[in-house]
């Protein structure tokens, strides 16, 4: 139980911080241009068209810097599927245990510019670590021997005094 408990208090922690410290815009960005969000620095270099196996699609290639150091390159999607025609959005994401920051590439504005939602969510990971400490504590606690219930044998008998039946557990 003591594991589950733990996963309790991770989750619980993952959650205070994740609502506690996010951060979120959605913004006008050109290429060439930055913002910062959250400590860290997106760049916009620029929106290429790409061909999937079933759809066409508009992809940002992000570049994100903490510090001044290259963290990552995100490239979320606007896809059109040829199929249905419907218009879906493809997140880039780049995960860590502290932090996860998303990009996602919304439409397209005058002059080059792309409307973008930049997140930045601290300590994601900490609740879904949370909730499998969770389930292992459970499932450890289940092969515990402490507690599962004992099997109650009932002894029907007949008392030679009283001639009336009893149980006994």
């Amino acid at each position: 139980m003591l594991i589950a408990h733990l996963g309790v208090a991770v989750c619980a922690v993952g959650a205070c911080m994740a609502t506690i410290y996010a951060d979120q815009r959605d913004l006008r960005l050109e290429p060439g241009k930055s913002v910062e969000v959250g400590g860290h620095r997106f760049e916009l270099l620029r929106v290429d068209r790409v061909e999937g196996p079933n759809y066409l699609a508009d992809e940002g290639v992000i570049h994100v810097f903490k510090d001044e150091i290259f963290v990552a390159e995100l490239k979320p999607q606007k896809r059109r599927y040829k199929s249905s025609g419907k218009i879906m959005t493809e997140a880039g994401i780049d995960a860590g245990f502290m932090r996860d920051v998303y990009v996602a590439l919304g439409e397209p504005l005058n002059n080059g510019a792309w409307s973008i939602g930049v997140y930045f969510k601290p300590f994601v990971r900490w609740i879904w670590l949370g909730t499998i400490l969770m389930s292992l504590g459970g499932l450890v606690a289940l092969g515990d021997k402490r507690y599962r219930k004992k099997k109650a044998s009932v002894d029907l008998g007949v008392s030679a005094k009283e001639g009336e039946a009893h149980a006994t557990v």
